[in-house]
């Protein structure tokens, strides 16, 4: 197979990460392995492998047809045969289908509200995906979403899997005591409730002032993270709450800290939980999207209901009172990620599936 990777930007998220992850696998299993971006490059170019062939496009609005063609030219040249869609770029994926009808087109649904799908607007989707080959949703709530209401053919739920990161030049140092950092990887966005966290450590500063917390992920500039960054002064947590915006050195920094959280709301399967399990950390987690597939509560790792701050800080406690119990659901954590969410697992049942398609 010849199998291209396609995404609208390299900008730090789920989405963008597996579309560089899939790109990467895929290098020790097929022919030809690309990975085209679409609108804006970011901080994950530098964790494409060499051997991926890499195209941007600097595509400029919805329909533009310099880009179009220039992917066109570059698929026939290399000879593409399924090019596999992440997240919004489905629509470019559809106009080139338009011009070579003999390709085959996979879309990856990352929609990270899953627990919202109600809400969620098809309307362009029934029009577009009929052209699709495939969907892979990253939980099944997507998967079952996608069978109901778009009544497709050839809807597979893959889980996400975590990668090792090529060597990154940033080496981000966390403020804080050494055995006492807490660590949450989510961009700033509304559904990772980063509000439930800042409550959480106001009353773990109670207890114990010297654990510190430490958000990685993108900062919008929004309202959301100028909400974040209020309710840090208004709880006197500037102390005790530290934002660094995206950073590509995840080993570096989870190697420094002694707890990993997500008090996310909605989620898919988050790539930061497969990286929290990678490096054995010991987790406290909220029961959404897929989590709870990997997840047992007091065997791997704490999960609890979403937006309750009494029971995550409870479990959160637990673990910080517990150096035997971290030590326990790390190792758990990692057999649990090795055995069901593994690149090596996933790629051959993704490979497996293209066949039957």
């Amino acid at each position: 197979m010849r199998i291209i990777q396609l995404i609208d930007s390299l900008e730090p998220g789920g989405a963008e990460r597996m579309a560089v992850h899939y790109a990467n696998a895929l290098t020790k299993y097929i022919a030809f392995s690309g990975l085209v971006v679409t609108r804006k490059e970011g901080a994950l170019c530098s964790q494409i492998d060499t051997k991926v062939s890499y195209l941007y496009l600097k595509k400029k609005k919805i329909i533009d047809f310099k880009a179009l063609f220039a992917l066109r030219n570059y698929v026939l040249q290399h000879n593409v045969t399924v090019v596999h869609a992440h997240s919004s770029s489905f629509f470019l994926a559809f106009l080139l289908k338009l011009t070579l009808p003999s390709l085959k087109l996979i879309w990856h649904d990352h929609y990270g509200n899953s627990e919202f799908l109600s809400k969620r607007l098809s309307g362009i989707l029934r029009i577009i995906l009929p052209f699709f080959n495939g969907i892979i949703a990253v939980n099944q709530k997507l998967k079952d979403w996608a069978d109901e209401r778009l009544n497709l053919r050839n809807t597979i739920y893959l889980p996400n899997f975590p990668s090792e990161e090529n060597t990154v030049f940033e080496q981000t140092i966390l403020r804080g005591i050494e055995g006492k950092r807490i660590v949450c990887v989510a961009n700033l966005r509304e559904q990772k409730d980063h509000f439930t966290l800042l409550r959480v450590a106001k009353k773990l500063k109670v207890y114990d002032a010297n654990w510190t917390f430490h958000l990685i992920g993108k900062d919008f500039g929004d309202d959301y993270s100028k909400g974040i960054r209020d309710l840090i002064v208004a709880f006197d947590l500037e102390k005790n709450v530290f934002l660094y915006g995206s950073k590509q050195d995840i080993k570096n920094i989870l190697d420094q800290s002694t707890v990993a959280v997500l008090t996310s709301k909605s989620e898919g399967l988050p790539v930061a939980l497969l990286e929290y399990g990678w490096h054995k950390k010991p987790i406290v987690v909220t029961n959404v999207g897929e989590i709870a597939a990997l997840v047992q509560d007091g065997k791997n790792g704490f999960i609890v209901p979403a937006q309750n701050v009494n029971l995550f800080y409870t479990a959160l406690l637990t673990l910080v009172e517990n150096d035997t119990l971290k030590v326990n659901f790390g190792h758990a954590l990692y057999a649990s990620v090795v055995e069901g969410n593994s690149e090596n697992i996933i790629i051959k049942h993704y490979l497996n599936w293209l066949e039957t398609i």
